[in-house]
């Protein structure tokens, strides 16, 4: 065991929100909320080859290590030869990862990029696109799979805060989306670039806020038949072990998802009120979620599953993976979840990887975190906790 795990309950949160003399003009009561909120973080294991083989997927399908003693791996990009990408916020790198004689685990790594908190990536047209805090970058493909000189296309974006990972992809359109997260849990943000999805194009230039009232939409997508888009966003925490569930929104132009006045499908948050209106009637202008997942599981990744390895019927459904809880008294998340799609729309959310919780979900050797289809249709996984990359894949054998 590397840690052990800690349970503090951090006791009756009290909100009250006396009305100041301009609410009082206009005859608004005083508020009055309160709930209890807890932090548990499980005890993390090794991963240890016998913890391995206990992990649980749908039959016929297997799960191996693709690579291990990677730090703190966190997202994923695979090129079309199968070279694999994965970025370290903690180190500020991206390392190459090659499995050369194709038996499903790397067996060449090598550091190709560095700079100081380096989190997002995506690949497109011979080139790597990668993003900081404040900064993206992007560097040319070479032939050995190392990547050249980083250049800078954009600057100049906002303090990261309470979030700081950044992450960016290329939509249907050309487009470059990146992900803006909180600076707080919630609050009335001082920048409107803050708690956004923003576009640009390819080059950096014309940047605009695409949406809004995101707290922190990490993982995110075009589903590869209706090409709508996806996100799954982070509900605000200290409203209570099953409050604010976590949302799986369609994410469109110009919309606004409610954070950090309203959450779900139209909660009030009660220690943010929105200006100009009540709560009620910011819900109505507010987009709800498709779906909703549970409170606190800390969505991550996401990637639409367009191979041939997997049975037929997983196509197009959406995979994500949960880093996993600390504010609630039990653990949820730890795992990786299907989102199934029928007729082009999402329709329930599954279990599809489960088991590094151990020990009654009081301990756990792994945090899901980045994820990526391989060309072979297997898809990667990356472990910030324990420094692995998992590899699941379809062998119909059960």
């Amino acid at each position: 065991m590397k840690k052990t795990s800690s349970a503090v309950t951090a006791g009756l949160l009290s909100l009250l929100f006396a009305a100041s003399p301009g609410h009082a003009q206009t005859k608004k009561p005083a508020v009055s909320e309160s709930m209890q909120g807890h932090i548990f973080k499980p005890a993390v294991l090794e991963p240890t080859e016998a913890h391995v083989r206990q992990l649980k997927v749908p039959a016929g399908f297997t799960v191996t290590k693709f690579a291990e003693n990677l730090g703190k791996p966190r997202m994923l990009a695979v090129a079309p030869d199968g070279t694999v990408y994965v970025t370290s916020r903690e180190a500020g790198t991206v390392t190459m990862l090659k499995d050369k004689n194709k038996d499903g685990k790397a067996d060449e790594t090598k550091v190709v990029a560095q700079k100081e908190n380096m989190h997002g990536i995506a690949l497109k047209d011979g080139k790597a696109y990668l993003i900081t805090v404040n900064d993206v970058y992007t560097a040319d493909l070479n032939k050995d799979g190392t990547l050249g000189s980083l250049k800078e296309i954009m600057t100049g974006l906002p303090e990261g805060g309470q979030h700081n990972n950044r992450t960016l992809a290329f939509g249907p359109d050309g487009k470059l989306y990146i992900s803006v997260g909180s600076t707080c849990n919630a609050c009335e943000e001082t920048t409107d670039l803050n708690g956004t999805m923003l576009q640009a194009d390819a080059d950096g230039k014309n940047r605009r806020i695409f949406a809004k009232g995101l707290r922190n939409t990490i993982g995110f997508g075009w589903h590869p038949q209706t090409y709508a888009m996806y996100g799954f966003d982070h509900g605000i925490d200290w409203l209570g072990d099953e409050e604010a569930k976590e949302e799986f929104n369609r994410l469109e132009d110009g919309a606004d998802y409610g954070w950090p006045y309203v959450y779900e499908n139209g909660k009030a948050n009660k220690a943010d009120e929105p200006k100009g209106m009540s709560w009620e009637e910011y819900a109505k202008k507010a987009k709800n979620p498709v779906l909703l997942y549970r409170a606190h599981a800390a969505p991550l990744g996401l990637a639409f599953y367009t191979g041939s390895q997997f049975p037929k019927e997983y196509n197009g459904d959406a995979f994500v993976t949960m880093h996993g809880s600390w504010n609630r008294k039990e653990a949820v998340g730890y795992n990786v979840v299907r989102v199934k799609f029928q007729n082009g729309q999402p329709t329930q959310i599954d279990d599809f990887l489960t088991g590094f919780l151990l020990n009654g979900n009081k301990a756990q050797f792994g945090r899901p975190c980045g994820i990526a289809q391989h060309p072979d249709g297997s898809l990667l996984i990356s472990d910030d906790e324990n420094g692995v990359i998992y590899r699941v894949a379809y062998t119909g054998k059960k």
